[in-house]
Formats: structure tokens, sequence, C-alpha cells
């Protein structure tokens, strides 16, 4: 603390799990005999801060250290306007801080359940009514409720009212299932039923189970019908949090009456020594701001401190995705949280914030999505951050969309070299990146892979209303081993809506895995309009490396696309316009149409350009171009086909060329080329990938 004529020079705060909250905060470790020492709580050096502005004794920024340990917190910290820096939040050098929301178990003892040796313990807030939790972390691990089937999944018997439709909101509060799936298990109201199909999740708990009828009733009514994506079958489903299949290491069971909880072991841990946490806290931090009375947060910085263990619970569900569909909206609480996971919310949440931060902060263990930046959000940087391990997605943007308040937009800020991996644990359809209505954001460099669902989504209108999304840049960002046959109609890059000025450049993406359909690595859906995709690198997907579903003057450039399942390039729908530009790219298949098509007269001019790309089938077939379909017995299959010669006849790929591009090693996917490619001729720029990803 230096002492001037006028003010006081507050430079420094500290907070230690050791610390008291009457101490002044001024000391990282506390003299003896006296009040010098660190406070306590965040909520404590916040209102310290507050005080000092208020008494107008602060000369520049501030920094909070937090010593090293767990910080436990029950609820969020809530930053206001009035706790606007700049200040900034980070780990006391060499150690490590961590905001928790847990709570740890101990008291552990042995005993059988189920056949097998258990641990257990007593937990008497839980038998009280007053804790319940649905996660927990063992040694640093997540571990998984007890489920059935144990691999696989099981399919409805029926659903009562159930007609096959093209109505796909045409939901449902229970089905009928075959003899076994469903038994009158313990707890019976503390089982879930999580359906798997088009693109999101239905979690239904059970209200009520008529073993005689086969009859499962659910308290929250699917937001879909209870069908399969693209066949007649009914959707895949299984069940989840039942103390009979409490049998394999590493599963867990709270029993709720008897307030006990039951843990099988992970082959190594040792009950004497293993650190188990529940979680308590949903949230950790949140600025609220309120943009349209013009009141920010601003100025507050989070740095190189940990995040962990938080709680989920089903939000209120899908009313707004409906809306925007232009479907009828009851008042249920749906079983989905809709499209992207869009209603769940962020552990760290941000409204009407500006010029703030996270950097190199962890993020892990949780419920929810990590980090969401909503109404009136601009300015503001995530920038190296490690979020894994959780319940949603990564990140999440939303502002005020065309025709909402001004004030409420959300734009210009930057995301970029975060690590994002093992997300959806719980909403499956959950994304690594979601921006919604919001415009002028950088998101590059990020590593993206291990989820359910997309990589990054851009843009939340359909067809071609107005939006806010637009000026978007999207570059080397590395997405990779999605999916996992959870889902369909997902991508590595999803893009909606009319977007002009967005980017989608220099980005790598590969193994993509849908269910029946849509395992795309860059994917244009309804009304993608306006946007460049240029020297990006796609390959091995289980359908298309670039899929367009309609849109309008798309420029698709210089990309490299290897190898799709379903075909390399796809349009599906023509319309009276050019929809895309495709040239100067090199195309590579193995036996599939180098692009496909989802209707006839896919040679008719003026529906979209193609030329100057580079073609290759490395099984040495006849480059196709062709009509896709889908049947229950051969899936996506080629129904008709064009050769290049027949194309170049109506005026297509007129200066394309069939040879083999001359990568530096194909079969281990290094697309660099060699000097002498003939692609160089057709104009076709090196792709540089030395910094895609995150950048250490």
């Amino acid at each position: 603390m230096r002492v001037s004529e006028t003010k006081i020079d507050y430079d420094c705060y500290y907070i230690s799990p050791d610390g008291n909250d009457s101490w002044t905060g001024r000391k990282p470790v506390r003299d003896r005999n006296s009040a010098e020492g660190p406070f306590a709580t965040i909520g404590r050096a916040r209102q310290a801060l507050r005080d000092a502005k208020q008494s107008a004794c602060l000369s520049g920024p501030v920094t909070v250290y937090l010593r090293g340990g767990n910080h436990y917190i029950s609820e969020p910290v809530i930053f206001t306007p009035q706790d606007s820096g700049p200040f900034t939040y980070t780990s006391y050098p060499g150690e490590k801080a961590v905001i928790h929301g847990g709570k740890k178990i101990d008291g552990w003892s042995i005993e059988e359940i189920n056949g097998k040796p258990v641990w257990s313990a007593e937990i008497p807030e839980v038998k009280e009514g007053r804790w319940y939790f649905r996660q927990l972390f063992v040694n640093n691990g997540r571990r998984s409720r007890p489920r059935l089937p144990k691999k696989g999944f099981y399919r409805p018997k029926a659903v009562p009212g159930y007609f096959l439709s093209d109505n796909i909101v045409n939901g449902s509060f229970g089905f009928n299932c075959y003899d076994g799936d469903i038994e009158e298990w313990k707890n019976m109201n503390d089982v879930e039923i999580v359906f798997l199909h088009y693109w999101i999740e239905e979690r239904m708990p059970v209200l009520s189970f008529d073993r005689k009828e086969n009859i499962v009733k659910s308290s929250r009514k699917s937001m879909f019908i209870l069908k399969d994506d693209v066949s007649d079958n009914f959707a895949r489903y299984y069940a989840e949090n039942i103390f009979e299949a409490l049998t394999e290491p590493g599963e867990w069971y709270l029993d709720r009456p008897t307030g006990k909880i039951y843990y099988i072991p992970m082959p190594g841990e040792d009950i004497s020594t293993a650190e188990i946490y529940a979680p308590i806290a949903r949230q950790f931090i949140k600025l609220e701001g309120d943009p349209e009375r013009n009141e920010y947060v601003e100025y507050i910085r989070f740095i190189n401190v940990s995040f962990s263990c938080s709680e989920w619970d089903q939000p209120s569900g899908g009313h707004e995705w409906m809306k925007d569909n232009g479907n009828f909206v009851t008042d249920e609480n749906y079983a989905a949280a809709a499209q992207a996971a869009v209603n769940v919310p962020g552990v760290i949440q941000m409204n009407g914030a500006r010029f703030c931060s996270f950097e190199n902060c962890e993020i892990t263990h949780i419920g929810w999505y990590g980090i969401e930046m909503g109404d009136g959000c601009t300015a503001n940087r995530l920038k190296g951050n490690h979020i894994w391990d959780a319940g949603a997605g990564g990140i999440k943007l939303n502002g005020a969309k065309a025709g909402g308040a001004y004030e409420k937009r959300t734009g210009n800020n930057k995301i970029s070299d975060n690590h994002l991996h093992h997300l959806g644990s719980v909403f499956h359809s959950a994304v690594g990146i979601l921006s919604r209505h919001s415009y002028g954001n950088e998101i590059s460099h990020n590593h993206i892979h291990h989820l359910y669902y997309t990589g990054i989504s851009c843009g939340w209108v359909w067809s071609y209303g107005s939006s806010i999304s637009c000026n978007n840049t999207i570059e080397k960002n590395l997405i990779h081993d999605i999916g996992f046959g959870y889902l369909s109609d997902m991508g590595g890059i999803y893009i909606l809506g009319v977007q002009p000025g967005t980017v989608v450049r220099n980005n790598v993406i590969y193994n993509i895995e849908k269910s029946n359909y849509g395992g795309c690595g860059i994917y244009l859906d309804q009304g993608a309009s306006h946007i460049v995709v240029e020297r990006n690198i796609c390959h091995n997907m289980s359908s298309q490396c670039f899929y367009q579903h309609y849109g309008r003057e798309n420029t698709i450039r210089n990309n490299i696309f290897v190898l799709g399942k379903e075909g390399v390039v796809l349009l599906s729908r023509p319309e009276e316009h050019i929809s895309f530009t495709f040239e100067k790219n090199i195309v590579i298949t193995d036996g599939q149409p180098v692009m496909a098509f989802i209707y006839d007269n896919y040679m008719e001019s003026g529906r979209y350009y193609s030329d100057l790309n580079i073609y290759w089938d490395v099984s040495d077939a006849e480059i196709l171009f062709g009509k896709i379909t889908y049947s229950m017995e051969k899936g996506w299959h080629l129904v008709s086909s064009s050769s290049i010669h027949e194309m170049q006849a109506k005026g297509f790929e007129m200066h394309s060329l069939v040879c083999d591009p001359g990568f530096v090693d194909l079969q281990h996917f290094d697309f660099a080329l060699n000097p002498g490619s003939k692609a160089f001729v057709k104009g076709f720029e090196q792709i540089d990938v030395f910094d895609v990803g995150v950048r250490e």
C-alpha cells in the first residue's frame, strides 16, 4: 500500500481458503496477533473494492490474488456495474486457486449391493431433503449413474396417439416399452429416460410405470415425435439412474429416501485416500449488467483461475426454439433442451458485460455450458481457457435478434485459443462454441473435440429472414472426433441464415460420425447466404465434407475435401439463384460421387457454378456426379450419375481436372502439395496449417 498526498493506491487484495472476512485482505498470509491477513471469500474482496471506489481511494488497477486450494461456494458470485474495474482476479503466483461448487463426501464403508462390493456413505442432508445431486467426481474424474442397456439402446414398442408424419413437433408424454426393457425399479421417479433422435436428446423423468400394460409416463413432454430421423422406427433411448443396474466399476447411485450413496470403485482406487465430491452450486460467476439502462459490468478479468464441480438440472425447455421455427408453443416444459441445448445456461454467465475477459482459466466437472455471453455483451475476450468434462457445451453467445432492443445486441467479442473437449455428457446436443444472434466475433485457434454434436455453430435464423449474425470470422480452429453416432444433422462447423461478411477459413476438421444423416465437415444449412468458405481442410466424414442445404451466393474456394462416405460435396435443394460458386478446390473420393445432389436435373444451369477444381478417386474409379437418396435397405446411395465429361457438356467444370493432386502423404493426411502439383496450375494456393488450433 503506497501513500500519496491525495489517495491510497490499493493495488492488491488477497483471498485464501484459510482467510477470514474480518481481516483486512491486504496480506497474503496473516500477521501474527493482528487482523492483517487475507479475506476468506471473493464476495468480501468484491465488497472491499466497492467501498474503495465509493471512497474515491483507488488510483489505478487492482489485482485480487486467490491463494491455492479450493474456494468453496454454494451460490454464484454476482458482479454488477458498481463492481466494474479495472480489476483482475487471479491465482497467487505459483499456486492453483479453484473456485469449487461442490462438497467432499466422507465416511465411506464397504457393503455388498447387487452381488458386488460397493462403497457406501450416509448423507444426512440428502435424507432430510436439503440436497440432491446428479453428478459425482472421484479423483478428478466424472463417474456415471447406472443405465440400461449397458451398451446400445432400446426402442419403444408403441407410442400412444402416435402416427407417422412429417410433423416432428408432435411430442408425447410417454410410450409403451417391450417386456423387460423397463421394470418397477427402486425410486422409479428418479429414473430418467433419454431419447436420441434428430439433432436433440429428450431427457424424460419417469412419472409413472404401468407394469401390466408396459406404459411409461413422463412429467415432461418430448419436443419431437418419438421416432427415428429418417426411418419409420421409433427413436432410440436408454434409461438412467437405476439402482438395480449398479453393477460396473465407476457407477454410482444416490438413494434419496435413505440418504445413502453407493459407488463401485474403479481399479486401483483406495477408499482411504479417494477424493470424492458432489456438486452443490449450479453456477460460479455472474456478470449482471443492464444494457437497456446503459449500465454495464466493465473491465473485470479472471486470469489463471480454475472452476470445478457444478450441478445441473433441466431448464424450462425449448419455447424459444419452437417460436423461432414457427411452431405453436404450449405451457409444457419440454423434455428437450432444443437444438444445440440452447436453453442450458453457462456456469459463468455474462449479461451487459463489456471489456471483460476470462483468460487461461480451467472450467471442469460442470453440469451446464462453460461460459455464456448473453444480451449486450461486446468487446469481451475468452482466451486460452480449458473447458472440459461438461454436461453441456463449451461457450455460448447470444443477444437481441433482429427487431429486438438495439442495446441488447451482442458482438465484437474474441474467442480464441480455447481447448474444449469431452462435452455433452448430459445434454448430448450441446455445441462446442454456439454463436446465435451475434455479430463481428472472432472465433479462432480453438481446439474442439470429443462431443456428440456440432463443433462450432453460427447463426440462429432459419431461411432468409433478417439476421443479426454477420461479419463473424471463424478461422484456424481444429475440430475433430465429434458425433459418435448419437445424433444427426451436425457439422464440424454449422452455419445458419443470411450472414454477409461471415468467413470460414483455414480450419481443419475430421472424423465426424452421425447417427443417420448429416455428419459433415462444413454445413451451410437453411438460408445460409453470402458466406465465404476458403482454405479449409475437411477429411473423413460419415456424410460429406461440405454440405449446403439451401442458400444463395456462397463462395467455396481453395479448400481440400477428402473422403466422405456419402459423397464429398452435397447440395440438397435447387433454387432460382446461384446457390454457391465452387472453384479451385481439391476433392478426393473413394468410390463415392465427388458432388452429390438430392434432386433431379442437377445439371440444369443457373443453380450453382463449379470450375477450376481438381478431382481424384483413390480407388481409380470413374469420377461421378449424381443424385443420392435414402432407403431403409441401402441407406444413402447413388441412384443416378454423370461423368465429368457429361457435366462439361452442360457447362460445368469446364476447366477442372481429374488427376492425382500430389499430396505429400495422403495416406497419413499430410495435405501439403508437392511442388509439381497440377493444382497450382488452376490457381490453388497451399494451405498452411502450422498454427491451426491452440497456440502455445
